[in-house]
């Protein structure tokens, strides 16, 4: 089984290059499942129903998410849509209390945060959790993918699900606890790849127990600015230390790229290959 997976899409530049060239570099390996971190893709920040569109009519299988998913109101009932295979981080709440003696009533966070992909007679699951370190303290990563293979709902799925493939993506700053959540993993998930910091690392790797690693894929956008911004304007954030809006960074087509991994798993879903690419 080949597994396609490319870091996150930052606005129009990666939308355009991710349309023009998805569907040639799955042809190029024969790829069997595509997945895209699409948190971005709205402007640099956020997902749209016409964004997460897009990216799955490029070829994309799966878009998996971060800390900025939440950033468009209006989308998040597009990810209470199940027909749509998009995911947000599993380990936000699921329920959230709201501050009212009289009424003690609670809201549900929007979304999921795991599925089971099907196609062409083979299975993957895949599941999207979000770090802690220097980001917001949101539930363990680590128990919640344990909660999340050991759901007996998931059991439900497929007869064979003891021997489909786990694919995450962690989206998370700190490399060292994106490798620490790795080698809890090895063995039992097929992938773990980092994204979040928009910059492709050089430590792909296969763990000792069959587990493919990167810290992070990279982005799909702007190579021509800072992490796919206007480089203007992050100079000026830097150096003012006062918030300014952000902007994609205005690009040609030879200015953009898309990144991410190949990986090549045997049939008990251990990872015999893992590949950067930079398309």
């Amino acid at each position: 089984m080949t597994i396609i997976m490319l870091g996150d899409v930052v606005g129009e530049p990666g939308l355009s290059v991710l349309e023009k060239r998805l569907h040639v570099l799955i042809k190029e390996y024969n790829a069997d499942f595509t997945i895209v971190n699409g948190e971005n893709a709205a402007g640099g920040f956020g997902l749209t129903k016409e964004t997460l569109e897009r990216i799955l009519a490029s070829g994309a299988d799966a878009v998996t998410s971060g800390n900025h998913v939440w950033e468009k109101r209006e989308f998040w009932p597009v990810l209470e849509t199940l027909a749509l295979p998009v995911l947000r981080p599993a380990n936000y709440p699921t329920t959230v209390q709201e501050n009212n003696a009289e009424t003690g009533s609670e809201y549900a966070i929007p979304g999921r945060g795991w599925m089971l992909l099907s196609k062409n007679d083979l299975s993957v699951l895949v599941v999207n959790l979000q770090g802690r370190e220097l980001m917001t303290p949101i539930d363990c990563p680590f128990r919640c993918f344990d909660a999340i293979v050991a759901d007996t709902s998931l059991a439900a799925c497929s007869d064979r699900c003891a021997a489909i493939p786990v694919i995450v993506d962690f989206h998370a700053e700190s490399a060292e606890e994106k490798e620490a959540l790795a080698y809890y993993l090895d063995g039992r998930a097929a992938i773990v790849a980092g994204t979040h910091t928009h910059v492709q690392t050089a430590d792909e790797r296969l763990l000792p127990k069959g587990t493919a690693y990167i810290s992070d894929l990279g982005m799909t956008g702007a190579t021509n600015g800072v992490i796919g911004m206007d480089k203007e304007i992050c100079i000026k954030r830097s150096m003012s230390q006062i918030s300014r809006h952000m902007e994609c960074a205005n690009a040609a087509d030879e200015d953009c790229a898309l990144q991410g991994i190949v990986v090549e798993l045997d049939e008990n879903g251990r990872a015999l290959s893992i590949k950067r690419i930079t398309r």
